[in-house]
């Protein structure tokens, strides 16, 4: 795929980029303003935005990024981008018909994830019918669910031995993946031409018990050892991602077919689809 990419909104332009290296979307604020408003000085909109945003205490220089992309003429300019997040928090000040949506939208979301911190249990149901809708089979989502169980156990084992940063999280996320799988967690995103998709849920599976297999094996011989140092938690993660390596070459071994393929999931689901109409 492109590096580059083009969403169309109402038959008008967003232009947006992939960074490979933070794994986001960046998307053009000056099309987006253009798009909602109709403004024929976006720009101009733009720079009124942002002063009203500094007087309302709201602070975003640093979380803008400035890309160059693809203009009209064929060149290539500085342009102010917003990841998701940004985005969703600049379109909420945008007093426009076109962004209610958007905003309805999020007070919804809000709404969802504050009675989820009360009742966790609503957070699985909505986990099963957003699977369901996507295609996945019944026996898939409660394995995939069961990964979830299963990743917040080793979290949990985690905390207790003193690890509290998400970056030492993706760490020792990335030993346990390379351990088993023989690729970082970038690599193997890549192998299934995933961007912002969740790894998990294009893995077939055999790879998601694998992936299951590994983070109880790192999470029991944690709480057998109970390291002190962030080093030693990053050599329990590698041995417990190995166990299930080995598990891996095993079947590989006895079937003569590679667990780890580029096909994912969702994919399959597409084909049969497609298959059937």
């Amino acid at each position: 795929m492109e590096k580059d990419a083009i969403k169309l909104f109402e038959n008008k332009k967003v232009r947006v980029e992939w960074d490979d290296t933070k794994e986001k979307w960046f998307f053009s604020i000056i099309d987006v303003i253009e798009v909602l408003t109709d403004s024929s000085i976006p720009r101009r909109y733009w720079s009124d935005l942002k002063i009203k945003l500094k007087e309302e205490g709201f602070e975003m220089y640093e979380k803008i990024v400035q890309l160059k992309l693809l203009s009209s003429d064929g060149k290539r300019y500085d342009t102010d981008c917003a990841d998701t997040e940004l985005l969703l928090r600049l379109i909420q000040s945008i007093p426009s018909k076109k962004a209610e949506p958007f905003k309805l939208w999020l007070a919804k979301i809000g709404n969802e994830r504050i009675d989820e911190t009360h009742d966790p249990e609503l957070a699985f149901d909505r986990a099963m019918k957003t699977y369901l809708r996507k295609g996945y089979s019944k026996e898939w989502i409660n394995q995939r669910l069961k990964t979830i169980e299963v990743r917040k156990e080793l979290t949990d084992e985690w905390e207790r031995v003193g690890i509290k940063k998400t970056s030492e999280f993706a760490i020792l996320t990335n030993e346990i993946t390379n351990a088993w799988s023989d690729l970082t967690v970038k690599e193997y995103k890549k192998l299934k031409n995933l961007k912002k998709e969740n790894l998990r849920d294009n893995m077939s599976n055999v790879e998601l018990v694998l992936n299951m297999l590994a983070e109880v094996a790192t999470k029991e011989i944690s709480k057998e050892e109970n390291p002190k140092q962030f080093e030693e938690s990053r050599k329990v993660a590698k041995r417990g991602g190995t166990i299930a390596g080995n598990a891996r070459k095993e079947i590989e071994q006895q079937t003569g077919k590679l667990v780890i393929t580029p096909q994912n999931h969702l994919e399959t689901i597409s084909k049969k689809k497609r298959i059937k109409q």
